[in-house]
């Protein structure tokens, strides 16, 4: 599934089907806007107020959903908190004004931490296939509150390593307990460490290639 954009007269809606995860929440949270299951046109945003709308953008993890004014204007601001939620088995879903690998890439995205993903550094469901295993809940870390707690968010994603993340960010456990605080920290994303989220070295022994 690719792109998709639909208009009303309020609001524009942009779903890209690369970037979903499958999450669920438009479906399970408004049948009537994002119809499941039906041949045709599925998306309504006629249906629903843009604050209603925008409320579904925010509540899609991997930025599968965008929504801006009739104009082009931006609806969804940056977060005043930059996270990375550890998902149970799963990505990491990140919220902060993000840079991946140079370039602007929206406020919310979900990169694969299981090493499996064809489309690297992002999430494409392939964990469960896989039978990934990680907990949701690592152990708290000791850490110290940021001086600045928003801001540009660098994501590089090094050849055949982990993502080196540069900025102020939050690691959050799946239940929104602070994991730790960081400025500049590398994280899993071949599957194998034995301290994820965060990098060990793992990849070199497992012989990981991300063909990004």
């Amino acid at each position: 599934m690719g792109r998709e954009t639909v208009s009303s007269s309020n609001v524009t809606v942009t779903f890209d089907g690369q970037r979903c995860i499958h999450s669920r929440h438009c479906v399970l949270d408004r049948p009537d806007v994002f119809v499941p299951n039906v041949k045709g046109a599925w998306i309504h945003p006629e249906r629903a107020t843009p604050d209603e709308v925008l409320e579904l953008a925010h509540n899609c993890p991997s930025g599968a959903i965008q929504c801006q004014h009739p104009d082009g204007a931006a609806m969804e601001l940056p977060p005043l908190v930059n996270t990375v939620r550890v998902r149970e088995n799963g990505p990491l879903a990140f919220h902060a004004e993000l840079v991946v690998a140079g370039r602007p890439d929206g406020l919310r995205a979900t990169l694969c931490r299981c090493g499996a993903s064809q489309l690297k550094p992002y999430c494409d469901g392939s964990h469960t296939a896989a039978g990934f295993t990680a907990t949701g809940e690592p152990s708290t870390q000791e850490s110290n509150p940021l001086p600045r707690r928003n801001g540009p968010l660098q994501i590089d994603p090094t050849t055949s390593g982990p993502l080196h993340v540069s900025g102020p960010l939050e690691v959050v456990s799946g239940t929104g307990r602070t994991i730790t605080r960081v400025t500049n920290t590398w994280l899993c994303r071949c599957g194998h460490s034995a301290n994820k989220p965060f990098c060990d070295g793992s990849h070199v022994k497992a012989g990981f290639v991300s063909g990004d």
